[in-house]
């Protein structure tokens, strides 16, 4: 049987300080591949996956060499019915991304951007971590997002301000659509007069 690649897709966040904010998101999409009929192994510069779908009948094998090391022990793997989702520690913590996930420069078809998990290298630390939520990565992002909506409680005047500045316009915005309404009217009402005038002819 003829073996398939898997699509991957992958994102990333980097961290000098925080090895729990230093990692690689990689999903290895796999649909109907069961854990007893997959083999996994994780290493240091690689990651070689094997595995079979019944269902698809289907073999996926994998093999990839990273850009950088990653650390095999304090990273996660999440196996669900339809992929194999992975949370990579970074070995080295760097503030800078990794510039692409493999070692090699070359461009892959099966290797995507995840754009869900995706932040730009300079937007990460005001990003949300619920993305990843089965690695706790939720309750990461809760003080975050409570903090914002703190700043934003103490800017409940500029709020008010923009909404009074928004009242006329918003009143405009409202004759806008009382005088669309009359024109819909508008032709009802012409409609009635001709089926009246009509009428008038049957009559007669």
């Amino acid at each position: 049987m003829a073996q398939v690649t898997p699509e991957v897709l992958w994102a990333q966040r980097s961290s000098s300080t925080d090895p729990e904010k230093n990692f690689i998101y990689l999903t290895i999409s796999v649909p109907d591949v069961p854990k007893e009929n997959l083999k996994l192994d994780l290493k240091a510069t690689t990651l070689t996956f094997h595995g079979h779908s019944e269902t698809l009948k289907r073999t996926y094998h994998l093999d990839l060499s990273f850009y950088g090391e990653i650390d095999p022990e304090n990273s996660k793997i999440h196996h669900t019915a339809r992929n194999v989702e992975m949370k990579l520690r970074k070995k080295d913590l760097k503030e800078e991304y990794w510039p692409r996930l493999l070692k090699d420069a070359a461009k892959v078809q099966f290797l995507k951007t995840d754009f869900d998990k995706w932040v730009d290298e300079d937007e990460q630390n005001e990003a949300p971590e619920d993305d990843f939520s089965q690695f706790g990565g939720g309750m990461g992002g809760m003080p975050g997002m409570g903090g914002m909506g703190g700043m934003g409680g103490g800017d409940f005047g500029g709020i008010d301000f923009s909404k009074l500045g928004a009242g006329p316009g918003g009143d405009a915005g409202s004759d806008d659509e009382e005088e669309e309404d009359d024109e819909d009217e508008m032709p009802a009402l012409e409609g009635e007069e001709e089926v009246k005038a009509e009428a008038a002819k049957a009559d007669k």
